[in-house]
């Protein structure tokens, strides 16, 4: 009987902020000395890890390992589609080995960030299949386009911050980075009114600091919006963020971070599985938050592909 093909393992050396680089011989020593039979690949580019992934698949690799940020998780997940869709038929997995700015989903996961604990863990452990979110929006042209996450989808305030965050210090680490720039978005945002449907329910509408459609528990660098929320229950969960004053805005703060969010007034929680959100004013141009990254803008449309990706981790 032929031994199993090496797994991929897709390196990302630009996350956080370069810092990654330098961790590649290490994460590689790590995995051979769990037993690990792969060949390396290095991302170049902005969607490469996707582009990586799908030619992995094409040859047969039974699985792919993925070292980077939740940017890069979140494009390795889209390489177990086509760009309209469809599942590609394969049986490989899927293992996250974080090295990122955020670290959100693998927060959710409860990853080691040892390497050579997270090594052992994805080597051994049996893959189960766990949920993604397909998401169908306007690009910042007002173009259709398409994507799969999978962790957290926002909008609102949400988009705001990824720009900051991306344009700004990622070397002060994750969770300041993203503290630093909630309070520096917080500052100049201008709550618009949306208007949201959940499955078959009447639309609400809203004036919303932020609204965030959950796959995984954490985004923004460690803060705790959805911690009921399970990746392999076929379900969103929907945490909105209604508007209020600057100061008790802020002071929302240290409860994200806590995980007592869903106590806290003003908060709505609901689960679905398909969700559309648009402005109630066309010229207001409200921008989403996928996994990390500032794609577009609402109208969205956002649909559970439950059990869709093999995780191993």
């Amino acid at each position: 009987m032929s031994a199993e093909p090496p797994f991929v393992l897709i390196a990302n050396p630009r996350a956080a902020a370069g810092r990654a680089a330098a961790r590649i011989p290490e994460v590689e020593e790590a995995l051979r000395a769990a037993g690990g039979n792969f060949v390396t690949q290095h991302t170049q580019g902005p969607r490469d890890a996707t582009r990586l992934v799908r030619e992995a698949l094409a040859v047969g690799a039974p699985g792919v390992a993925v070292l980077g940020g939740d940017g890069t998780f979140s494009e390795a997940v889209n390489g177990f589609f086509e760009e309209d869709g469809t599942r590609i038929e394969t049986d490989a997995w899927l293992g996250p080995l974080p090295c990122g700015t955020g670290g959100d989903f693998s927060r959710t996961l409860e990853i080691p960030r040892d390497m050579g604990r997270a090594a052992e863990r994805l080597l051994h452990t049996e893959p189960r299949a766990i949920d993604c979110g397909w998401l169908t929006y306007c690009d910042h042209t007002g173009a259709p386009a398409s994507r799969a996450f999978l962790n957290i989808t926002s909008f609102g305030v949400g988009g705001l911050v990824d720009q900051l965050v991306n344009d700004g210090p990622k070397w002060i680490g994750g969770r300041p980075a993203f503290l630093l720039g909630t309070l520096r978005a917080v500052l100049r945002y201008d709550p618009p009114d949306v208007r949201i449907r959940i499955d078959d329910s009447d639309p609400v509408e809203a004036k919303i600091t932020n609204i965030a459609v959950c796959n995984g528990r954490y985004f923004g660098g460690g803060m705790h919006i959805a911690p009921e929320a399970r990746i392999d229950d076929g379900l969103f969960d929907v945490v909105t963020v209604e508007a209020r004053p600057l100061l008790p805005q802020i002071s929302l703060l240290r409860h994200l971070y806590g995980g007592t969010i869903l106590e806290q007034p003003g908060i709505q929680h609901r689960r679905g599985s398909r969700i559309f959100a648009e402005p109630v004013d066309d010229r207001d141009h409200v921008l989403l938050d996928v996994d990390g990254e500032t794609p577009g803008r609402l109208p969205a449309t956002f649909e559970m592909q439950a059990g869709t990706i093999r995780l191993r981790a």
